[in-house]
């Protein structure tokens, strides 16, 4: 019984890394939106978007991961699905984004790893 019960501690860690996650990408997407000089790389475009729309991709995306952080938090069942699912495609968009700013990149996909883990391994013992 103490075994199941120090698994839930690692869902209570993933909705909080998360929430932390989701107010990271809010703020690298106010900071695409707000100062365009931010991010120098190449003619105003960042890969295929420019600034903006990765600025806007980057905020709603971290308003996404912010409540599904809460709600996992809260014990809602459909939460680590959409977490997993959203931590992965954090994942792919950090990657894209690692050229811009390689740091921030590579610290937000280890983020989203370490959700990811804490969300699938054993995730039978945390029901």
């Amino acid at each position: 019984m103490e075994r199941e019960n120090s698994w839930s501690g690692w869902v209570a860690f993933a909705g909080f890394l998360m929430i932390i996650s989701g107010i990271f990408q809010g703020i690298a997407g106010f900071t695409a939106l707000l100062k365009n000089s931010y991010y120098l790389v190449g003619e105003e475009s960042l890969l295929v978007f420019n600034y903006t729309t990765w600025g806007w991709l980057h905020l709603l995306g971290g308003l996404f991961i912010l409540w599904a952080g809460i709600s996992l938090i809260h014990g809602a069942n459909w939460a680590r699905l959409v977490a997993i699912m959203l931590a992965s495609l954090a994942i792919i968009g950090n990657l894209l984004f690692i050229t811009t700013y390689p740091f921030w990149s590579i610290f937000a996909i280890v983020i989203d790893l370490l959700v990811i883990y804490a969300l699938t391994v054993r995730g039978n013992e945390t029901a």
